[in-house]
Order: structure tokens, then sequence, then C-alpha cells
């Protein structure tokens, strides 16, 4: 436990500078609402239509296939730079890991994921 005294030290410092900040910004700002400043502002144009509109599923499916290759390049690179050390079985490991990231692009690019419409 004293191994982690430290940390949760630090945690429980990190919480309550958040907690305080917060507080001290909720009791020092002004509250003047008027109905000028409750109004949607987007670039300086007034806005058109409502700020439910759905988006197609594309969008959503681009920022999976980005978060996918983004793990990769999270993982690739600090185990380029240990490969000396760690040895072969690292580098069939990591083999494996851009394989099955290796398929599911495969997949992706079956389903028409990456195709722009």
């Amino acid at each position: 436990m004293s191994g982690y005294l430290p940390v949760l030290i630090f945690a429980a410092l990190i919480l309550g500078f958040g907690v305080v900040s917060l507080a001290v910004a909720r009791l020092l700002r002004p509250s003047r609402p008027s109905p000028v400043k409750l109004m949607n502002y987007e670039c300086g144009a007034e806005p058109i239509g409502t700020a439910w509109v759905q988006f197609p599923v594309g969008f959503y499916l681009v920022a999976l296939v980005f978060i996918v290759f983004d793990a990769l390049a999270v993982f690739l690179f600090p185990w380029a730079l240990v490969l000396r050390v760690v040895g072969v079985s690292a580098f069939w490991v990591m083999a494996a890991f851009v394989g099955l990231l290796g398929l599911g692009w495969l997949y992706a690019y079956r389903e028409g994921v990456l195709e722009w419409k």
C-alpha cells in the first residue's frame, strides 16, 4: 500500500483541484442571461434548421476505421523502438496484431466503408 500512497495523494490533489476550480468559477462568473446570449451562435450567421441533424453512417464508419489504424500507430512505434531488446517472439506477436488489423481493413474494404459516397 505504501507504494501506492503517492499515487493516491496525487489523484486526490487532481480531483480536488478540478472540483475547487469549477466551484470558484461558478461563484465568480457573472450571471446575466439575456435572449441574445441564449441564442445559438454559428460563425456569426443565424442558424438554419434544428440542431438535431442526422449524419450519414459513413462518417461514423470512417471514424471507427481511423481509430483502428490509430491503435496500430500507438502500439507499432514503441514496439519498433524495443524490437532488438525483446527479440524475435515480439516480432511474431506484432505480426499477428498487424494481421488482425489487416483483416479488419479487408472487411471494411469489402463492405465499402472506405468508399466515400
